[in-house]
C-alpha cells in the first residue's frame, strides 16, 4: 500500500513539473546570477526614466502664477513652448522649455530632477574639467555668481565645456542598453531562423526537384541584385536625405530581396521534365555552416568599423542594425546544435507520422523546445554589443557626434588625462554592465542545463 502511495506521489509530482518553474528555482540559488538580475533591472529602470532623471528642466515649475511641468511636457513635445505676461512691462514672454534657462527664472515652487543637468547641454560657470571635489559655482535668479549649492553640483564633475559627467552616464545607459537589447534582437532573429532550417534539414532532409533548386539559387541572385545593387542609389540617397528614409528604402530593398526568391521557389514547385524534374537533395546544413565558417574569419571589430566609416551619415540605428547582422553567428550554431539532437526525439517523430508540414514542425513543436542555450548566447552576445559600441564611441565612429554615450565620456578623458573622473566613472560603469550580463549568462546556463534536471 505504502508502495503505490510513493508511486502516485512520484507519478503526481513529475506531472506536476513545470521546467519553468524549475529554471527559476535553479536560477535563483545562484547569488551572484541574482544580484546581477536586480543591477540590470535598476539600470533598465534608471534607462526609462533617465529624461526625469538627469534633465535641466523642472518636473514642476510655477511661474508668474502659471504651473508648468517642463520635463514631462517636452518628453512627448521636445519644442514644446508657453507665454506669460511680464508684470513688470507688460508684453508677453515666450517660453520655450527645452532651450529655457529655468535656473535663472525667478520661480515662486519647483521641483527640480534628481540630477538637475541634461547631458548635452554645457555649463559655463564650470567648465575646463572641473572636479568633482572642486570649487563649483552657479548663477542664481538674482543674477550673481555664487558657490553651488549641493543640488546644482556636478557630483561627478564635468569636462571642457562644462557637460555634467552623471547626466551622460545616466542618458548613457539608454543608449547602451538599447544598443544590446536591439542588436541582438537582429541577430538572434537571423541566428535562431538559420540555425532551426540548418539543424532541422541537414544535409539530407529537404529534397527538391532540381528545377526548384536551381530556380531558387536564381531568385536569391536575382533578389539580391535588385533589392540592393540596382536599388543601391535610392538607399543611399535615402540615408543622406534622414535616417528614416534610409531604413524605409532598406525596407523596400528587403521586400523586393525576399519577394524575388519566394517568387521564384514557388514558381520551382512546377513539374519540370527530364533532368530538370528529378530529385536533389539539398545540402542547407553545409551551405549554412560555411557561411557561419567564412564570416566567423573576419575580424567583427574590423568589419563593423569598415561598414560604419562607408555610412556617410552616422546614427545609432545604423550601429544596431550592422551590429546585429554581423553578431548572428553564434545564435545559429546553438540553434543548429539543439536542432540535431531533439530533431530524432518521438515528439517530431510523431509530428512527421501525423504529416504535420515542416514549416509546422520547426516553428510550433521545435523551436519552443529549442530556445533555451540560445538565452544564454544572447545574454553574452548583449554584453559583447554593448562593449562594441562603447569601443566605437570611443574611437568617434559609427556614432552621431551630439550622441553622449560610456564610450565618448571616456574618449573625453584621452584630452585631459589629469580628468581622472572621465576615465573612472565611465569605464566603471561599462565594466559593471558588461560583468552583469555575462553573471547572468552564466546563471542561465547552469539553470537551463538539463543536465541538472532530476
Amino acid at each position: 500500500m505504502g508502495e503505490k502511495l510513493n508511486i502516485k506521489n512520484t507519478a503526481s509530482e513529475k506531472k506536476d513539473f513545470s521546467f519553468k518553474a524549475y529554471a527559476w528555482k535553479q536560477f535563483k540559488k545562484n547569488k551572484s546570477a541574482i544580484f546581477s538580475f536586480y543591477i540590470l533591472v535598476f539600470l533598465v529602470f534608471i534607462a526609462i526614466s533617465a529624461h526625469f532623471v538627469a534633465n535641466d528642466q523642472p518636473l514642476y515649475a510655477k511661474y508668474r502664477g502659471n504651473s508648468y511641468y517642463p520635463a514631462f511636457e517636452t518628453y512627448f513635445s521636445p519644442t514644446k513652448t508657453d507665454s506669460t505676461i511680464n508684470p513688470e512691462t507688460g508684453n508677453w514672454e515666450k517660453l520655450q522649455f527645452d532651450i529655457t534657462d529655468w535656473k535663472q527664472l525667478k520661480l515662486e515652487s519647483v521641483v527640480w530632477a534628481p540630477i538637475p543637468y541634461s547631458p548635452s547641454k554645457p555649463d559655463r560657470f564650470n567648465r575646463e574639467y572641473v572636479s568633482p571635489n572642486a570649487l563649483q559655482y552657479y548663477k542664481n535668479p538674482d543674477g550673481k555668481r555664487v558657490q553651488a549649492p549641493t543640488k546644482f553640483r556636478h557630483h561627478m564633475g564635468t569636462d571642457a565645456i562644462g557637460r555634467d559627467v552623471l547626466s551622460g552616464l545616466i542618458h548613457g545607459t539608454k543608449i547602451s542598453l538599447t544598443v544590446g537589447i536591439i542588436s541582438m534582437g537582429i541577430a538572434a532573429l537571423i541566428g535562431i531562423f538559420l540555425g532551426a532550417i540548418a539543424g532541422f534539414y541537414g544535409d539530407t532532409n529537404l529534397v527538391w526537384s532540381r528545377f526548384r533548386y536551381y530556380l531558387t539559387i536564381l531568385g536569391v541572385v536575382l533578389g539580391f541584385f535588385y533589392g540592393f545593387i540596382a536599388r543601391n542609389i535610392a538607399i543611399s540617397e535615402g540615408f543622406n536625405e534622414s535616417i528614416g528614409s534610409g531604413l524605409l528604402q532598406l525596407a523596400i530593398s528587403l521586400i523586393v530581396f525576399i519577394g524575388v526568391a519566394v517568387l521564384l521557389n514557388y514558381i520551382g514547385k512546377v513539374k519540370a521534365p527530364g533532368f530538370l524534374g528529378k530529385s536533389k537533395k539539398i545540402p542547407i546544413d553545409s551551405i549554412i555552416s560555411r557561411g557561419i565558417e567564412i564570416l566567423n574569419s573576419m575580424p567583427r571589430l574590423l568589419l563593423i568599423i569598415t561598414i560604419s566609416a562607408i555610412m556617410k551619415e552616422r546614427s545609432l540605428i545604423m550601429l544596431m542594425v550592422i551590429i546585429g547582422i554581423t553578431s548572428w553567428t553564434g545564435i545559429a550554431r546553438f540553434t543548429r546544435a539543439e536542432f540535431l539532437k531533439i530533431r530524432e526525439l518521438e515528439y517530431l517523430q510523431a509530428a512527421k507520422a501525423l504529416g504535420y508540414s515542416s514549416n509546422r514542425t520547426i516553428f510550433k513543436h521545435a523551436l519552443p523546445n529549442g530556445l533555451a542555450p540560445v538565452f544564454v548566447s544572447i545574454a553574452f552576445g548583449i554584453a559583447s554589443a554593448i562593449l562594441i559600441e562603447s569601443g566605437l564611441s570611443f574611437l568617434g565612429i559609427g556614432v552621431p557626434d551630439d550622441a553622449v554615450t560610456w564610450g565618448s565620456l571616456l574618449s573625453l578623458g584621452r584630452q585631459q588625462f589629469e580628468a581622472w573622473w572621465l576615465v573612472m566613472y565611465p569605464g566603471a560603469a561599462i565594466f559593471i554592465t558588461i560583468t552583469v550580463y555575462n553573471l547572468i549568462g552564466e546563471g542561465l546556463r547552469d539553470a537551463l542545463d538539463p543536465k541538472l534536471k532530476q
